[in-house]
């Protein structure tokens, strides 16, 4: 043993064999509780979720071939004349992400409620609004 290390266990021989103190009034903390006081603290609070929402992933709107959109064009315009039929419809549109680029496809299944031509949309009756330039494809259920 080296002098600086004597020196330090010296200072200690007349309480190194004391026993542990147990105090009388108050229960022994639990281990767990022991531990997480030692736990470190989120200096970077936000920092998780920061992570995660840069590592969530996102779609591309992918823009329609002319003749998906002719063909989309020809069920909105059959749509029109069974509206009041609110026929059961699949429709897959695109959902911008409020976040971040991109968005997310969706498929919906719900009845027609109205088309809107003037604001070019869809309203289904789960209170749904599509925009025409955001559909991938509709079906008649």
């Amino acid at each position: 043993m080296n002098k600086m290390q004597s020196d330090s266990t010296d200072q200690y021989d007349d309480i190194i064999d004391l026993p542990h103190h147990v105090s009388p009034t108050r229960p022994r903390m639990a281990m767990i509780d022991r531990a997480a006081q030692f736990a470190p603290f989120a200096a970077l609070t936000g920092y998780d979720s920061a992570i995660a929402e840069s590592a969530r992933l996102t779609d591309r709107f992918y823009e329609l071939s002319d003749s998906d959109k002719s063909q989309l064009d020809a069920i909105i315009v059959l749509l029109q004349q069974r509206v009041n039929e609110h026929p059961a419809l699949l429709v897959e549109f695109f959902k911008p992400d409020k976040r971040k680029a991109g968005g997310a496809y969706i498929t919906l299944s719900a009845s027609l409620k109205a088309i809107d031509t003037v604001n070019r949309t869809i309203s289904l009756t789960d209170g749904t609004v599509i925009p025409f330039d955001t559909i991938a494809r509709i079906q008649l259920l």
